[in-house]
């Protein structure tokens, strides 16, 4: 009887963790093609890959992860365009070496294709990064109530990624024909 109890109890617990586990390392993006903003006709070319955007172990982010072409857009321009926000940490150390102050710093890094003209109504969006800025960067833009003090990341904490925004814009047409945003 009490094998049967475990058996009941242990078999759904470890389908649990096992389904869990792959949940847990995924990452989940909203992903919008809109083709009212975009020349009428416009379609993901079969066989392309649908745009994703991938994180890497030091926070940059990269969108998309693979190249992948339009069709139908005839001789519009486009635009891709990457924003990536990233908050840190700042402590505020006055001279005598205590910390007097925390505050929230964020930081943003951006990329552009810059204009991505069509060819025979085809268009191909290659991949652009966002690097996570440096501790330099976010320090350069930190501020402490007293000029005195100094500004430092806390120790032991890097700056992270907060969301991110990808968007693929053609001329004349506002907002963008594909958005994803993260995480």
């Amino acid at each position: 009887m009490l094998r049967r109890i475990l058996f009941i109890v242990t078999v759904p617990c470890a389908a649990v963790i096992a389904f869990a586990a792959p949940a847990l390392a995924s990452q989940t993006l909203t992903v919008n093609f809109d083709s009212a903003h975009a020349p009428t006709g416009t379609h993901f070319v079969t066989g392309t890959p649908q745009p994703s955007c991938t994180v890497n172990a030091t926070r940059d982010v990269t969108c998309p992860t693979q190249a992948f072409e339009l069709a139908g857009v005839g001789n519009t321009n486009a635009t891709a365009n990457l924003s990536a926000s990233y908050t840190a940490t700042i402590d505020c150390r006055n001279h005598g070496g205590q910390v007097v102050e925390s505050h929230s710093q964020t930081a943003t890094a951006t990329a552009s294709t810059g204009t991505l003209s069509p060819k025979n109504g085809r268009l191909t969006v290659p991949s652009i990064t966002a690097p996570r800025p440096s501790n330099q960067q976010f320090l350069s833009q930190a501020t402490c109530p007293n000029p005195n003090w100094t500004p430092e990341i806390r120790a032991g904490t890097t700056p992270t990624l907060t969301s991110f925004t990808y968007t693929v814009s053609f001329v004349g047409f506002t907002p963008g024909a594909i958005t994803i945003t993260g995480p």
